[in-house]
């Protein structure tokens, strides 16, 4: 894999972030989340007066050779469909995207299908899904290379466009299957706890899901290090993410962070360079089993907890307003001396 060089966001200017928003007129502390989101993107950015420049969410799209065991309550056929309802603007996230002013990317990475010239689709299809991991790796050495660098080079594209926030998003059916796995390999809780009902399944469906997870994971006779693990059981989508990760924060992005897939993403990142989630800002606690036990892990504090579990980035996208309030604060709000207002704190 590429060497990404990831840097800790340089923490000398906190102080100098907290005595600005100290003296705003206001209680100390009264905004809460906002005066420590306002804190993070400050550091990120390394200014007294961060800006959001032309939002955008990439969804990266790809299909799943496990959908084979029935672990997926939706149908393997859908990935594909969806791809023709992105581009026609009738998604969730289409719709979240238009109401928070959010440019779209809609990358297809191994697709079951075949699209032709199809436009406000990027064609970059490395095959038409994944290996079944249940009985041999998803993907080659060459491909989970190929899927890193299609992750990076989108996020490039948008950066050249000015964008310094991004959020990322996925379609795959089964994909919450691979995400389990790296899950409970990378933090090293039970698979049980991380196994959930993914797109809608009922409790015997999940009992399924868990034995043929398990199984995969006993199957695996792989080296055991981080790359590898990615390799043998993601998906392009996923492995795409985590590429497009690793690169916005390498140019010093915000990310914003969606559900239990690209939570996961951001975990395998993590595994690849730790300083990666100093630019994550957590949109929302999903629904999803297991994923606020991953929030945990990552000691993150997601911005909202409004049971969505579709994925797209649509959670990602809906906690955007907040992170817009956090900059208006900072960079609006009148300081005490500025208003003549006597300090009251």
């Amino acid at each position: 894999m590429r060497a990404f060089v990831v840097k800790e966001t340089n923490k000398a200017i906190v102080p100098v972030l907290e005595d600005k928003i100290n003296n705003l007129t206001k209680p100390k502390g009264s905004l809460g989340r906002l005066e420590e989101l306002a804190i993070q993107l400050g550091t990120i950015q390394q200014t007294l007066s961060p800006k959001l420049n032309k939002p955008q969410n990439i969804i990266y799209a790809a299909d799943h050779g496990i959908v084979k065991e029935g672990v997926s309550f939706s149908a393997p056929e859908v990935t594909r469909q969806m791809i023709y309802n992105f581009i026609k603007g009738g998604a969730g996230v289409n719709m979240f995207a238009r109401q928070h002013h959010f440019g779209l990317k809609l990358v297809d990475c191994g697709v079951n299908g075949d699209f032709g010239v199809l436009e406000g689709l990027i064609d970059r299809k490395i095959r038409k899904g994944t290996s079944n991991f249940r009985y041999e790796a998803a993907m080659s050495e060459e491909e989970f290379e190929r899927a890193i660098e299609i992750g990076a080079e989108i996020v490039d594209m948008v950066y050249a466009e000015g964008t310094n926030v991004v959020s990322f998003g996925e379609m795959g059916i089964a994909n919450t299957s691979p995400s389990s796995v790296w899950m409970s390999y990378f933090t090293g809780i039970d698979l049980k706890q991380c196994v959930g009902a993914g797109s809608g399944l009922a409790s015997d469906g999940i009992k399924h899901k868990y034995e043929v997870l398990k199984a995969s994971m006993e199957n695996y006779t792989g080296d055991g290090s981080t790359e590898d693990i990615l390799r043998y059981f993601g998906g392009f989508e996923m492995v795409a993410a985590v590429g497009g990760m690793l690169r916005a924060a390498e140019l010093g992005m915000v990310i914003i962070v969606d559900g239990f897939i690209m939570t996961n993403c951001v975990l395998a990142a993590r595994k690849c360079c730790p300083a990666v989630t100093d630019y994550c800002v957590y949109g929302h606690q999903g629904d999803e089993t297991g994923h606020k036990l991953l929030l945990d892990y990552l000691e993150a504090k997601p911005l909202l907890n409004l049971g969505l579990r579709l994925g797209e980035g649509t959670g990602a996208i809906c906690a955007y307003p907040l992170l817009e309030s956090a900059v208006r604060m900072i960079n609006e709000m009148a300081s005490f001396k500025q208003a003549e207002v006597t300090k009251y704190f």
